[in-house]
């Protein structure tokens, strides 16, 4: 007897398959159990119609996901973060920091969908893959930028205040020497 599958099923076969099985086993296994239905031609017609929406409903899925991924390969994101010599941050650039960075430029992706192999940890550009709707793939452009740490900052302003500092105290001794 030949039935389609309802449901996938072990070493028979997966969901919408014209299946071949014994009488027995279609009657008192899989069709109690709503796993299969009998292949006439009545249902062998409402799977072929159900492939074709489902295909249909896959190519504009598809198309529409082209769409997006034009526009979203035009956008190149950038992030400033502190970085040490040779360029490499102190912290890292992670698929959340890109996923928000999306959100606001009007881009809903889930984070998930946001390729990278490791986290971005240097300074520079960097091309990243986000898999959109139906597989259709997109490369956006991330680039990280250095700024100043304030490690460097606050050495300066400690070398000026000491300057500043002793000078000060120069002038107070100079001071104190002449009231005496």
């Amino acid at each position: 007897m030949e039935v389609i599958l309802q449901e996938d099923v072990a070493h028979l076969g997966h969901i919408g398959e014209i299946v071949k099985v014994r009488d027995g086993y279609a009657r008192n296994y899989l069709f109690p159990r709503g796993m299969a239905v009998l292949a006439d031609k009545r249902n062998v017609r409402e799977l072929d119609h159900q492939k074709r929406v489902v295909e249909e409903k896959r190519q504009r899925v598809a198309a529409t996901a082209q769409e997006v991924a034009k526009k979203m390969s035009a956008v190149s994101l950038q992030f400033s973060s502190r970085a040490g010599d040779g360029g490499k941050l102190f912290g890292s650039i992670t698929n959340q920091d890109i996923e928000k960075q999306l959100k606001e430029v009007g881009f809903d992706v889930d984070r998930r969908r946001i390729r990278l192999d490791e986290p971005i940890k240097s300074v520079g550009n960097h091309k990243v893959t986000v898999t959109l709707a139906a597989g259709v793939p997109c490369e956006i452009i991330v680039k990280v930028i250095a700024i100043e740490s304030p490690k460097h900052d606050s050495e300066a302003e400690a070398t000026n205040v000491g300057e500043t500092g002793d000078a000060v105290a120069s002038d107070g001794e100079g001071t104190d020497d002449s009231e005496d």
